[in-house]
């Protein structure tokens, strides 16, 4: 069963709970301004969920949106939220961040978010996190991957998960040097992506992601957050690329290369915040 819907409140600041695909929508909506205010990455940005809500939609058995919001009474704007989704496993409902195992996800950095103003609204959200795993029937797991080190929300929900672990591994990160090969043609016109999309997409074996891939990119293009690197080869292509693009920021997304000009460094770490399966207090 899913959670009951609730509403909590400390010390005048809301705490609520949004759940299904269209709420989520609009939570995803409202909070534009604090991503921004945060700098949030483009992964953890209103189009980029957007893509993972209509991912999910499309198919069976991806579990339900869910938004923890913490908000002022008289104002309306979030002060914390966290986008997560809740999934059935057996007897077990798991809580994990959206988006999580949806991607491709480029790598090197954090892609995920738990979104907080400050500590004061960091310790309200991850309350109110665990306010959500108290509703829940049965067994519950939680499971929140990709979030940045010094997360203040991840340090308030260890010290209020007795069982509770929180760990880091390191990422690797793309590295795009396809213009050290020559010839490479660079794009951002979405019409141009359309056109090269079948030749890039047609190396990604996994339908799943060749649809999130198709979906996002042409997306990101629409708002000019995507850029296409291609190498002309024939009829074909002997690399493609694509980068998401946020003012000055390059951050390369997926590609593939017969020609060299891609490499991989040491990405920066990724935290997770996990605690196993056990009935809730």
């Amino acid at each position: 069963m899913g959670p009951r819907r609730r509403l909590w409140s400390y010390s005048g600041v809301l705490t609520r709970i949004a759940v299904g695909r269209a709420r989520v929508v609009r939570e995803v909506r409202a909070a534009a301004p604090l991503m921004a205010d945060l700098c949030a990455p483009v992964t953890a940005r209103g189009p980029w969920l957007t893509a993972v809500l209509n991912q999910a939609a499309a198919r069976r058995g991806t579990g339900r949106p869910v938004a923890v919001v913490v908000e002022p009474h008289a104002q309306g704007r979030p002060e914390a939220v966290a986008f997560l989704t809740l999934r059935r496993r057996g007897p077990v409902a798991v809580l994990t961040m959206l988006g999580d195992g949806v991607g491709p996800v480029p790598g090197g950095r954090p892609p995920r978010r738990l979104l907080a103003r400050d500590e004061r609204a960091a310790e309200l959200l991850a309350a109110g996190i665990c306010d959500l795993l108290g509703t829940l029937r049965g067994f519950r797991r939680l499971r929140l991957t990709g979030l940045p080190l010094g997360d203040p929300t991840v340090r308030a929900l260890a010290a209020r998960l007795p069982d509770g672990l929180t760990a880091n591994v390191r990422s690797e990160a793309a590295v795009d040097e396809l213009d050290d090969v020559g010839g490479v043609v660079r794009t951002r016109d979405p019409r141009q992506l359309d056109r090269w999309l079948p030749a890039l997409l047609a190396r990604q074996p996994d339908a799943r992601a060749r649809a999130f891939l198709r979906s996002g990119a042409r997306l990101h293009a629409a708002i000019d957050q995507v850029e296409l690197a291609v190498l002309p080869d024939g009829d074909g292509l002997g690399a493609a690329l694509l980068t998401l693009v946020d003012g000055a920021d390059r951050w390369p997304w997926w590609g593939w290369s017969d020609v060299g000009g891609l490499g991989t460094a040491m990405g920066a770490p990724l935290v997770a915040v996990t605690a196993p399966a056990r009935g809730w207090p």
